[in-house]
């Protein structure tokens, strides 16, 4: 099974991809549960009293008394078990438990309430939605300028842009439909679904359909919304599903854009959520499905409020815990002879072989043990839950790398599965990037700030004594930040007396249990300064790889996604002109190259594209900004963009406060404001000249210097 639909008779139909289409499953008794039972242990509560009035409700269709665990930490109890007619119902049945029999407020828990349906599904029924055979995907897209349209006259189906009436668009759409009976529809927006619908209505075409289920054409999931997560505002499209198919909405999907179908099927299989919901799922959501079902399998039921307080520390130890990881400020300048090396999934194995796991950690049973360094916590015996979670995927990954690796040494690689093997490993890779920082999630349902606080200690300790041992062995740190470290020879020791890196990481590796490993060798590598006081920046720097013509960069505006494709070139081939020269002067002269050909109108206006994240409503901008502008001349063309998706722009004439004052990306323009883009590349080369002491002002002067002494000899 690779996908699920409910109906709304609360019959819910299996779909099974097979090598010519789909097979459909009828299922009549299925009825999704939850439960319900007291928030503290300690209190009385009655569920005979509870289970009666449940019985009674219309959406119930069956009542039961269980044994189950409420959480890691608590044993089994007795708990209300209650069967919902249908999937939709649950939440409102949960919402009324605390008021059907009268109990305060508080007195009463809710668990497995806000699961997602198809991962409830097939949690609850055992189900690995992971389909046995190749799925068939058509890729169906539209213009930016007609997401919201009402009907389209332009559509890209299956890579052929199909021109003309709704008619034509609505043939071109069955034609392919029916030629390839897709499994998945990958869509640019998910308003495809809906606009098709009605532009069929509106044609007559009542046999139009997307579904492989006759009597629904689709259903819509949820609505549009917009959020703000750690201060970033974000935007959630409406959902829709169409019956017998998964969509993919590529404006909302993280995981499926950042891998692909096939690393989204690899998550499918660790943590049950069927395709759908995976490709719409933040990191987060598939670690939490993951954890669920560890959790299902030791009969430990899913709290629906999270809450876990924080254990009591004295106010020595509460500092000492609010700290991060380890950081060594980096050499501002330019490094020759420079090695990078990083321990291999840091803090995923920090947890599987320091066992740093909620249930397991500041347990009672050692509670005078000082397990973790500087902070003193206990770490129980028991293997934690949390382990078993990430270890399978951090082997996983391991071997993946390794495979990748084995290709891309043969002499005729095959692409297919290296890019197979690419999206695997991306796709593991975040979820182990987002393991740590979800331990001190407030809404994370398992896990605790305690644990996040003792991954940061192990992880200072460990890179302390890697800093150390790489010291003895004869090697200076340049920089080191959480799990990379950066060293060059030490001037004061000679080589015959230092110890290869290699060695010195075989070593630590022994010493801290988790593999260092050599990550990359540099022939230069230029730590860029914080602008406001001149001390090195953590996350800025650049490098060129040894023996390649290659750069690593990081931080600055090349790496940035906002920043316009002409002035990312332009840094590029500074930064190349930089190595070769290790002076300013070939740098500005690429500059004033650049500034000539922007001041002379040959730079194409679409290479100044700028993308910018939009945090609010046009009206609620008090400054009319570049972005507030460029979101008004969005509405005059009836073109939707909300909070926390991107508008394009060019920029026209910085000095206007009107619509005038930018054009948007889809606009033909012929035009651009030199003098900002002017600006913005000698912020650019500002990033590039810094770690030889140059500041924008000393780009500016030589700029204004050389301009005089151009024209002085000219008027000669």
């Amino acid at each position: 099974m690779f996908t699920v639909d409910f109906l709304a008779d609360g019959r819910v139909v299996e779909w099974t991809a097979t090598d010519d289409g789909a097979d459909p499953t009828i299922v009549t008794d299925y009825t999704p549960r939850f439960f319900v039972g007291p928030q503290d242990p300690e209190t009385d509560i009655d569920l005979s009293r509870l289970r009666r009035v449940y019985e009674r409700h219309p959406d119930v269709v069956g009542v039961e008394i269980v044994e189950r665990r409420p959480g890691f930490r608590r044993d089994t109890e007795r708990l209300l078990a209650v069967d919902a007619c249908h999937v939709d119902r649950v939440t409102p049945l949960a919402r009324q438990a605390p008021g059907l029999d009268a109990y305060p407020v508080g007195d009463l828990a809710c668990y497995n309430v806000d699961l997602s349906r198809e991962f409830r599904y097939c949690l609850e029924r055992g189900i690995d939605p992971t389909p046995d055979a190749e799925l068939t995907t058509l890729s169906l897209s539209v213009p930016v300028t007609e997401p919201t349209a009402d009907t389209y006259e332009r559509m890209t189906i299956a890579g052929d842009t199909i021109t003309g009436s709704p008619a034509t668009i609505l043939d071109a759409v069955t034609a392919t439909i029916e030629q390839r009976d897709p499994d998945v529809l990958v869509c640019s927006t998910a308003e495809i679904i809906p606009t098709l619908s009605r532009m069929a209505e509106q044609a007559g075409r009542d046999e139009f359909t997307l579904s492989r289920w006759p009597d629904v054409d689709y259903q819509q999931l949820a609505g549009q919304s917009t959020y703000t997560s750690y201060g970033r505002v974000g935007h959630s499209p409406a959902r829709y599903n169409v019956p017998g198919r998964a969509i993919i909405d590529e404006s909302a999907t993280f995981l499926y854009d950042e891998t692909n179908l096939d690393g989204v099927l690899d998550l499918v299989g660790r943590s049950h959520k069927p395709i759908q919901e995976l490709a719409w799922a933040s990191i987060g959501t598939v670690l939490t499905a993951t954890q669920v079902r560890e959790a299902h399998a030791r009969s430990v039921l899913v709290p629906w409020n999270s809450w876990r307080h924080e254990f009591y520390k004295p106010m020595d130890t509460l500092h000492d815990a609010d700290r991060g990881g380890f950081v060594f400020a980096p050499d501002v300048g330019i490094h020759d002879d420079v090695h990078e090396l990083d321990f291999s999934s840091l803090y995923p194995n920090i947890i599987c072989t320091r066992n740093v796991s909620p249930d397991v950690i500041r347990c009672d049973c050692h509670r005078d043990r000082a397990d973790v360094p500087g902070l003193d916590y206990a770490i129980c015996d028991e293997r934690g839950y949390l382990a078993d979670v990430l270890e399978p995927i951090i082997d996983d990954r391991d071997a993946i790398k390794a495979a990748i690796r084995e290709e891309r040494a043969t002499d005729d690689p095959d692409q297919a599965r290296l890019a197979a093997l690419d999206g695997r490993s991306d796709a593991l890779k975040w979820i182990l990037v987002a393991c740590f920082g979800y331990q001190g999630f407030a809404n994370a349902k398992f896990d605790r700030i305690e644990c996040h606080e003792a991954i940061n200690a192990f992880a200072r300790e460990i890179l302390l004594t890697a800093k150390q041992r790489l010291e003895a062995g004869g090697w200076a740190v340049v920089h080191g930040i959480v799990d990379s470290i950066w060293v060059t020879p030490a001037p004061d020791i000679p080589a015959s007396e230092r110890t290869g890196l290699e060695t010195l990481a075989a070593e630590i590796t022994d010493a801290v249990g988790i593999r260092l490993e050599y990550e990359a060798a540099y022939d230069w590598v230029a730590f860029v300064p914080r602008r406001d006081d001149g001390a090195g920046a953590l996350t800025k720097y650049f490098g060129r790889l040894a023996d390649t013509e290659e750069y690593k960069i990081r931080g600055i505006e090349a790496r940035q996604r906002s920043t316009p494709p002409f002035v990312e070139a332009v840094q590029r081939d500074c930064i190349d002109r930089l190595g070769d020269a290790r002076a300013p002067e070939t740098v500005l002269t690429r500059l004033q190259t650049a500034i000539t050909r922007l001041r002379t109108g040959q730079v194409d206006p679409t290479r100044l594209t700028e993308r910018v994240r939009v945090s609010k409503p046009v009206d609620a901008y008090t400054q009319r900004t570049q972005t507030v502008t460029a979101l008004e001349r969005a509405r005059d063309q009836d073109l939707s963009v909300h909070p926390g998706q991107q508008i394009a722009y060019v920029v026209v004439d910085d000095d206007k406060a009107s619509r005038d004052r930018v054009a948007l990306a889809h606009e033909d323009t012929d035009t651009y404001d030199a003098s900002y883009y002017e600006t913005q590349l000698i912020r650019a080369v500002e990033s590039v000249l810094s770690p030889l002491g140059w500041d924008r002002t000393d780009i500016q002067q030589w700029l204004a210097d050389t301009a005089d002494t151009t024209l002085a000899a000219y008027s000669e």
